[in-house]
């Protein structure tokens, strides 16, 4: 096979002997039939993996087999010899790689007059035949597309959902076509509550929605840490010339009452006979714990307490005595908010990764600085280089020393001057070949509620088909139908493994992938994520199975009701994919409009990777004459 990308010499080649000479056409004949061989070649070896899909996917099995054979080629020069002829350039073949390049051999062989040599066809689908069983197996695993959308929208829902009924007759409302719990949050009786409410408001809405319940899977992240310490910092607001607008405002309630006072910053807690002496007008005084004396003014007295005003900023401890202006005794401030503990890193910082031990959180004060691992087997797989990156990717550093027990990383990717590492939050070893079951105890465990209440069960981490036998297994062993499955892509063992992942998910009725972008992006490298996103979409296409594109949609919209540029254009991207996921969120109903419109929008320009010539409205081009007018549909 010429594996030669050169597009000059295509060109002077087409330019020398013209698109529609013999010895061209004979010589693309020559290559397409190689790669036709191939093809079957592959579908022959991989015949014991075939013949265990379900008879409902055999054919798509086959398709499968037959791209990643097609695949193993550069096919870029084959593709723009094609082109100059105004053949296929099997670049949008995905559902029925066979049927295409035989449709193209059959007009090569007519070109050069070989009328008794077009090639046997046994093909396992065609044009017509794969986009319906790409549709097919998407309704059985996501339900009815909604009308005038393709794409199903899925929305992780958080835990208000349990008892918000308002919330979730909102989401159902927007358009929301699948409810995600995710497992890994709240507890049994919260899911089936969430999936309670998500049935009952889509048979008020009389449309259909779906539950998926994701399992927690084995996720590595940080252990807990001590809480820091219990200071707060008060601040008055100021003009743009620094003047005072607003003093810092400050409550005072009795200690052992809960009372928040109304337009204070924040509202403490003192002893409640001292409190009773203060009226209005009186000063009181303190030192702060930068050691800088404050004097504070009562403004308000109500039954919960007093309202103390100060026009300059202070810190405040639960060491902090105030006392009223000339008196010798005052109180000790109670009841301060302790900040989440957490490590403050910088590059060449050494951290030490140790299993976590229950009921024993880590000092954030330690030398050297140590957190806990969830999962304490995967120190022992780290080796020395290993890359470790922390917190969705934005901390990161290379294992310096390992042990059985624990690990030492070097810091090398972090902000200037720093950043903090909390707990709780993602471990990603990228280079570390961990050999963790996709199903732990807990998920076994979960696994009856989920079964019973969900119409899709996630699996997160999936690595390998044994991953996917196991979930099967584990949900035949219990009692009525299994929920079908949504195998979620997050590691880049996992994605190496795609092919034989599909052909396992396959051996059941209905099943689909979730491109987990965000835990992608760091195990396979942010540069590469992108070309990653679109490997998954063209093998899933060929195996004809449904696609959840997820992670970070319109984050910054469900988030804070403003979306950014990038991420319009990323959830117009996202179309080409069955099922766009969003991430709950105060705006998530209006991100739900939002992507629906989107989506709405988009599949009249792209189907899949095929752009749409659908007529254009923008410009106002001319009419064309009415004797020379080409009988299509016209877009009013």
């Amino acid at each position: 096979m010429d594996r030669t990308t050169d597009a000059n010499a295509t060109t002077r080649e087409a330019a020398a002997s013209g698109p529609w000479d013999h010895p061209a056409c004979e010589a693309l004949i020559a290559e397409l039939q190689v790669l036709r061989e191939s093809m079957l070649e592959h579908e022959a070896r991989l015949a014991p993996q075939l013949a265990a899909v379900d008879p409902a996917y055999r054919a798509s099995a086959a398709n499968l087999a037959h791209y990643l054979a097609l695949r193993r080629y550069d096919l870029r020069r084959v593709q723009q010899r094609l082109a100059a002829i105004g053949l296929s350039s099997l670049g949008r073949a995905e559902t029925h790689v066979l049927a295409n390049l035989d449709q193209v051999l059959g007009i090569l062989h007519r070109l050069v007059g070989h009328e008794g040599r077009l090639p046997a066809r046994p093909e396992p689908t065609g044009l017509s035949e794969g986009a319906r069983l790409l549709a097919r197996h998407t309704e059985a695993l996501l339900g009815a597309a909604p009308a005038e959308r393709s794409a199903r929208i899925m929305v992780t829902l958080p835990g208000e959902a349990a008892h918000d009924d308002t919330l979730v007759a909102a989401l159902v409302a927007a358009g929301m076509d699948i409810a995600r719990i995710n497992c890994a949050h709240d507890d049994a009786a919260a899911w089936v509550a969430m999936a309670a409410r998500v049935r009952h408001h889509a048979r008020r809405c009389g449309r259909p929605v779906r539950v998926l319940m994701d399992l927690g899977g084995p996720k590595l992240r940080t252990g807990a840490l001590c809480a820091g310490p219990a200071v707060v910092h008060l601040k008055p607001e100021r003009d743009a010339l620094g003047r005072v607008v607003q003093p810092a405002r400050l409550g005072l309630r009795a200690a052992g009452d809960g009372a928040e006072l109304p337009g204070a910053a924040l509202t403490l807690a003192v002893e409640r006979d001292w409190l009773e002496t203060l009226d209005v007008g009186d000063r009181v005084e303190l030192v702060d714990t930068r050691g800088r004396p404050r004097r504070l003014r009562v403004a308000e007295r109500a039954a919960a307490g007093v309202l103390l005003e100060c026009r300059r900023s202070l810190w405040l401890a639960d060491t902090t005595e105030i006392r009223r202006a000339g008196d010798t005794h005052g109180a000790r401030l109670q009841a301060l908010p302790r900040e989440p503990g957490a490590l403050w890193l910088q590059r060449g910082t050494r951290l030490v990764l140790q299993p976590e031990r229950d009921g024993h959180p880590a000092d954030p004060g330690a030398t050297p600085p140590a957190i806990g691992c969830t999962l304490p087997q995967a120190l022992a797989q780290a080796r020395k280089g290993d890359r470790v990156w922390f917190d969705d990717g934005h901390l990161g550093g290379v294992v310096r020393r390992s042990g059985t027990r624990k690990v030492e990383v070097e810091i090398t990717h972090a902000r200037d001057g720093g950043q903090k590492l909390g707990a709780d939050k993602g471990i990603n070893l990228p280079d570390t070949e961990l050999d963790l079951p996709a199903l732990t105890a807990q998920d076994l465990a979960d696994l009856p509620t989920v079964a019973a209440h969900a119409d899709l069960v996630g699996l997160s981490f999936t690595q390998s088909a044994a991953d996917v036998q196991a979930l099967r297994a584990a949900l035949a062993a219990l009692p009525g139908p299994a929920p079908a499955l949504m195998l979620k892509l997050e590691t880049r063992r996992g994605f190496e493994a795609l092919p034989e992942i599909l052909l396992a998910a396959m051996a059941g009725p209905a099943a689909g992938v979730m491109i987990a972008r965000g835990d992608l992006a760091v195990e396979c490298g942010f540069e590469r994520l992108a070309e990653v996103q679109e490997e998954i979409l063209w093998a899933c296409e060929a195996a004809h199975l449904p696609v959840v594109w997820a992670t970070q949609v319109l984050e910054g919209l469900a988030k804070t009701g403003q979306p950014s540029r990038a991420e319009i254009t990323d959830a117009a991207m996202a179309g080409r994919a069955e099922c766009v996921m969003l991430n709950k969120g105060p705006h998530v109903v209006d991100a739900i409009r939002t992507l629906d419109d989107i989506l709405r929008r988009m599949q009249a320009h792209q189907d899949k990777k095929r752009p749409l010539l659908r007529a254009l409205k923008s410009w106002g081009a001319p009419a064309v004459a009415p004797q020379k007018r080409p009988r299509m549909v016209q877009v009013k």
